[in-house]
């Protein structure tokens, strides 16, 4: 007899909203289909950053921080406050985190072959023409080279009347 299928499904995150918009699909669905979800955040330095440092306020004082701290800290704020917005969104059995450094769309590859994913879900701002010629797309480098399905999520469009 064959053992259960138990690989995860990899929901990369960047913290913005269309990463959130990501997380809640690809929640729902490993709690429709009883799935791991693996929710990643690839830590990466910006060339302009001073060093490997990140400033980050702490009781109204500016410290440096590790950016893997900050990075950490950002995460849980994250996911603790999609919770608080959605509760709808529940907590699937099997959530963990990860944090790796490097380019983002070569270790979300690198991440989901380590791990067996059977599904990527990803968020993206849908940019077009000049812009994402320009930006590049970290979803588009992930579509065109995960050898596993990928789905894109936006963003709903924000309520310009609320």
């Amino acid at each position: 007899m064959d053992a259960p299928d138990s690989r995860p499904i990899l929901v990369p995150v960047d913290f913005s909203a269309s990463s959130a918009a990501a997380l809640l699909w690809g929640a729902a669905l490993a709690r429709a289909i009883t799935k791991p979800l693996v929710v990643l955040h690839v830590v990466h330095d910006p060339v302009g950053a001073p060093g490997y440092y990140l400033r980050a306020q702490h009781g109204g004082a500016l410290e440096m921080q590790r950016i893997e701290e900050g990075a950490r800290d950002m995460m849980d704020e994250f996911l603790r406050e999609l919770c608080e917005r959605h509760p709808e969104m529940g907590a699937p059995a099997d959530l963990t985190t990860r944090l790796v450094a490097g380019v983002p769309a070569t270790r979300i590859l690198e991440v989901a072959d380590e791990l067996d994913a059977r599904l990527i879900v990803m968020g993206s701002e849908g940019r077009t023409g000049l812009a994402r010629a320009l930006l590049g797309s970290k979803a588009e480098r992930v579509v065109r080279l995960a050898p596993v399905p990928v789905t894109i999520v936006k963003a709903p469009p924000l309520d310009d009347d609320a």
